[in-house]
C-alpha cells in the first residue's frame, strides 16, 4: 500500500503510534495508582473526591424525621423567655427534673459545658449581710442556714443529675491548638487505656488541654464525652467525628458515642483491627478499622474518625423549645422514652457547622446524627482492603480504557459513558448495600483522561490522514467520502485490486464545433460553468471523478470505498447530470452561449482499480474491458438519439428504475453481444403505453416479422416525431426487407464506431 503520510510531514508509524498511546496510557494509570496508594498527593483529586462523596451523600439521603432522639433547643424563643445564656443553674436543674419526672425521657445529654461555678448576686448580697450587719441576728442566721443550700445552683444541678442517665460534654484541645495548656474542670472516667491498641498503629489524636465540667457536676453525671469541631476537611466542611482521643495514657470517648454506650448499659469499647495495612511510610502492620460497642460496630478512617451519616438538612430530628419544656407545653408523646439532647441552636450562641447538606448545621444535631447512625448501623466506612480494591479498579479501567483508541469517536464516547456508568453503579452498590466508601474521583478521572488522550491522539492522526487523503483523493471524490475514508482506513487501498464497480463516461454533444467559435477565456469559463454542476451531481451520489478529458468526464463508483449500490448511484448521478444541464439552458443563453446536450454511457462489471502510471506520474484510475465498454456505450448514444445508455449488467442492478431497451449489439473488440438500455427519469400513463408499443415492435423485429415491425415503428414515429430511435429501426427494417438475412441472423447489430 502506498503510504498515506505526505513527505513534508514526519511519518508516525503504526508501531510508534501504538507505543506512544500505550506509554501515555500507562503513565496515567501509574500516576492515579500512586495517588490512590497514598504515595503521590494530588490536591485536585482529593478535592474532586470530596465533591464525589458529597454527591453520593446527597443522592442517598434517607430523609424523614427520626423520633428516637429529640433535641431540646436553647433557641431564640427560649432566650427571649428565660433570658440570655447561661441560665441560672436552678433553671437548668428544673429543666432536668421536668424532663425526667414529667416527660419520662430515657436518656439526657447536655451539648453544653458547665465549666465555671454559678454566680448569684442575690446569694452574695445575703452572705454579706449574714457576715456583716446581721451576723448577730440569731433568727436570720438560722433561717439563712436552712435556705442557703437550696440557693446554691451548682449543688442543685448536681442533685438533679444524681442517679439519672445524664451525659455531659466537654472540650479537648489538641497539641499545638489554642487552649492546649488549660486544665479546667474534671474529666469523666476514660473508656480504655492506650495499651488497648496492642500492635496496631495509633490513629487517635492526642489531646493536651481540656475544659471540662465542674467536678461536682461531673461526679453526679452518669458519664461524659468530648465535643469535637476540629476535624474539618480541606474545603472547610464538617464530614467526620473522631470517636476516641488520647490524653496521657488513656482514651476518652466522643459525646455521641458516650450517649450510645450509656443507652446500651455502658459496654466496654473494643478495637477491631485489620492486618496487612500499608502505612504511609511503607511498612506493613495493623490498623484500627472499627470500634465495637455491644452489638454495634462503627467503621473508622485513618484518623480514627467516623463519617457522619446525615439524614437530611436541619430538622431530621424533632426539635422542641427549652422554654416550652419548662412550661410543660410539649406533647408528652414526643419526649416519653426518647433520648434527649439539650443544645444551643440560636445563631448568637455560635454552635453551628458547615456540612455537605447545609451551610449552617447545628452542632447538637450532628451528635444526634452520629447516635442514629450507630444505632442504625448506617455509618459509611473504608475497610482496609478498599485501597487494594481501588488499585485493582484503576488497573481494570486502564486495561479497558486503552482500547478506546481503536474505536470510532462515537463508539469510544459510548464505551466511555458505559464504563463510567458501570464504575458509578458498582460504587453506589458498595455505598448503599455495604456502607463502604470506595474512591470514585480517581476512577472517573482516569477514564476521562484516557478518553481525552485517545481522542486527542486519534484526532491528530485522523487530521493528518485526512490532509493526505484530501491531497490524494480531494480532486476525485467529495469531502464527505474523504472523511469516511479517514475513519475507515482499512476499507480502501491505493494498490491495484479487482472489484465489481460501475464506470461512467460523459461527453458534450458537438462541443468541438462550439469551442471553435469561442475565445480561450470564454471556453475556460464555459467549461467551469458546465463541469462544476455535473461534477457535483457525481459527488452527491458518492462517485469518484477519474479525469476530465476536455469536455468529457470519466467517473466510477465502488472505489476507493466499497459501494454495494454502485450501479444505482451511477444511474441516479447520470439522470441528475442530464437534468442539471437542462436547467443551465436559460443561463447559457443569457451568457450568449449555445444550449448544450450530453451523452452518457454506463457499464458495471469487474475492473482493476488503484494507483497506476509510471515512475514519473501515477493516477488513481480504473482499467479493464468493462471500462472500455462504458466508453463505447457513450459513443453509441449518438446513434440512438438518446442521452443515456447503460449495459444489461447495470440494468440488472437497478430493476426498480424504468428503462427502455434500445438494442442488442456487438461493440468493436467484443464478440459477446450486449443489450443496451435507456434509463427514464419518470413515466406517465402515455409513456407506459408507448413503452408497451415499442416493446411489441421490437419483438416483431427480432422475430423477423419485419412487416409488423415496420407498421409498429411507423405508428410510433407518427405519434412521437423526431425520435431517432424509431427512424433507426425503420431504416434497418427497410434494408432487411430489401435483402433478407439468412437463418443465422439473431437480431444483434454490429457497432463499428467507438
Amino acid at each position: 500500500m502506498k503510504r498515506l503520510w505526505p513527505a513534508r510531514f514526519p511519518q508516525v508509524s503504526h508501531r510508534l503510534y501504538v507505543l506512544l498511546r500505550s506509554g501515555l496510557s500507562l503513565c496515567l494509570v501509574a500516576l492515579l495508582m500512586l495517588h490512590a496508594g497514598g504515595h503521590l498527593p494530588i490536591r485536585l483529586l482529593d478535592r474532586l473526591e470530596l465533591l464525589a462523596y458529597d454527591a453520593r451523600l446527597r443522592l442517598t439521603l434517607p430523609g424523614g424525621v427520626d423520633p428516637r432522639i429529640v433535641i431540646v433547643a436553647i433557641d431564640e424563643a427560649s432566650l427571649l423567655q428565660e433570658g440570655q445564656w447561661p441560665w441560672p443553674r436552678q433553671r437548668v436543674a428544673q429543666l432536668v427534673d421536668t424532663l425526667f419526672a414529667h416527660y419520662q425521657v430515657r436518656l439526657l445529654g447536655f451539648d453544653v459545658l458547665f465549666a465555671e461555678p454559678a454566680t448569684d448576686p442575690t446569694l452574695a448580697a445575703v452572705d454579706a449581710l449574714a457576715q456583716g450587719a446581721l451576723r448577730n441576728n440569731a433568727g436570720f442566721r438560722q433561717q439563712w442556714a436552712g435556705l442557703r443550700p437550696r440557693l446554691l445552683g451548682d449543688r442543685q444541678l448536681a442533685e438533679s443529675f444524681r442517679g439519672r442517665p445524664v451525659v455531659t460534654g466537654y472540650y479537648f484541645s489538641l497539641d499545638g491548638e489554642q487552649g492546649s495548656e488549660l486544665r479546667v474542670g474534671q474529666l469523666p472516667p476514660p473508656v480504655a487505656p492506650v495499651s488497648l491498641l496492642g500492635a496496631a498503629s495509633n490513629p487517635f489524636a492526642s489531646a493536651s488541654g481540656y475544659q471540662a465540667n465542674l467536678p461536682l457536676l461531673q461526679q453526679s453525671a452518669a458519664s461524659g464525652g468530648f465535643f469535637s469541631s476540629n476535624l474539618v476537611d480541606d474545603d472547610g466542611l464538617f464530614r467526620r467525628l473522631p470517636l476516641l482521643l488520647g490524653h496521657g495514657d488513656q482514651l476518652y470517648e466522643q459525646f455521641g458515642l458516650a450517649l450510645v454506650r450509656r443507652l446500651l448499659g455502658s459496654p466496654p469499647v473494643e478495637l477491631v483491627t485489620a492486618s496487612g495495612y500499608q502505612s504511609a511510610g511503607g511498612a506493613a502492620g495493623e490498623r484500627v478499622e472499627a470500634l465495637r460497642i455491644g452489638p454495634f460496630e462503627i467503621g473508622l478512617d485513618a484518623q480514627g474518625a467516623a463519617l457522619l451519616p446525615f439524614r437530611g438538612q436541619q430538622g431530621s430530628f424533632p426539635y422542641v423549645s427549652a422554654s416550652q419544656v419548662l412550661q410543660h407545653q410539649i406533647d408528652p408523646q414526643i419526649l416519653q422514652g426518647a433520648v434527649v439532647l439539650v443544645g444551643a441552636t440560636a445563631a448568637g450562641l455560635l454552635d453551628l457547622r458547615t456540612t455537605p447538606v447545609q451551610s449552617s448545621y447545628p452542632g447538637v444535631e450532628i451528635n444526634a446524627t452520629l447516635m442514629a447512625g450507630i444505632l442504625d448501623q448506617s455509618i459509611k466506612y473504608r475497610p482496609a482492603y478498599t485501597g487494594g480494591l481501588e488499585l485493582a479498579l484503576l488497573a481494570l479501567i486502564g486495561l479497558f480504557g486503552s482500547g478506546l483508541g481503536w474505536l470510532a469517536p462515537l463508539r469510544a464516547l459510548l464505551a466511555t459513558l458505559t464504563l463510567a456508568a458501570v464504575v458509578i453503579g458498582f460504587n453506589l452498590y458498595a455505598w448503599q448495600a455495604h456502607n463502604q466508601v470506595i474512591a470514585l474521583a480517581p476512577s472517573l478521572t482516569l477514564l476521562l483522561l484516557l478518553y481525552l488522550l485517545h481522542s486527542s491522539l486519534g484526532y491528530f492522526v485522523q487530521s493528518r490522514r485526512e490532509r493526505r487523503l484530501a491531497q490524494v483523493f480531494g480532486q476525485y471524490v467529495p469531502p464527505e467520502l474523504v472523511a469516511e475514508m479517514s475513519r475507515r482506513p482499512d476499507s480502501f487501498a491505493l494498490g491495484g485490486e479487482s472489484r465489481q464497480m460501475t464506470v461512467l463516461f460523459s461527453d458534450l454533444q458537438d462541443f468541438t464545433t462550439v469551442s471553435e467559435a469561442l475565445q480561450p477565456h470564454q471556453l475556460t469559463q464555459l467549461m467551469q460553468f458546465v463541469l462544476t454542476p455535473l461534477t457535483r451531481a457525481i459527488h452527491e451520489q458518492r462517485g469518484t471523478v477519474d479525469k476530465y478529458i476536455g469536455d468529457a468526464i470519466m467517473a466510477f463508483w465502488g472505489a476507493p470505498l466499497a459501494d454495494p449500490e454502485h450501479a444505482r448511484h451511477a444511474v441516479l448521478a447520470a439522470l441528475a447530470m442530464k437534468q442539471r444541464l437542462a436547467d443551465l439552458a436559460p443561463q447559457l443563453l443569457a451568457q450568449g452561449w449555445p444550449v448544450l446536450r450530453i451523452r452518457i454511457g454506463i457499464n458495471s462489471g469487474l475492473m482493476n482499480v488503484g494507483n497506476m502510471g509510471s515512475e514519473f506520474r501515477v493516477a488513481y484510475t480504473v482499467l479493464g474491458d468493462a471500462v472500455n465498454l462504458a466508453s463505447r456505450l457513450e459513443g453509441a448514444a449518438k446513434q440512438y438519439g438518446v442521452t443515456l445508455v447503460i449495459s444489461e449488467t447495470t440494468r440488472r442492478a437497478v430493476p426498480d428504475i424504468a428503462c427502455r431497451e434500445l438494442d442488442r449489439v456487438r461493440v468493436k473488440g467484443r464478440a459477446q453481444p450486449v443489450t443496451l438500455f435507456e434509463p427514464l427519469a419518470s413515466l406517465g400513463a402515455g409513456q407506459q403505453q408507448e413503452l408497451a408499443d415499442y416493446a411489441q415492435a421490437l419483438a416483431f423485429y427480432r422475430e423477423r416479422n419485419f412487416a409488423s415491425a415496420q407498421a409498429s415503428f411507423e405508428r410510433l414515429a407518427a405519434s412521437q416525431p423526431g425520435q431517432a430511435l424509431f427512424t433507426l429501426y425503420l431504416k434497418r427494417i427497410a434494408a432487411l426487407r430489401a435483402s433478407p438475412p439468412d437463418e443465422s441472423w439473431d437480431g444483434v447489430f454490429n457497432l463499428t464506431d467507438k
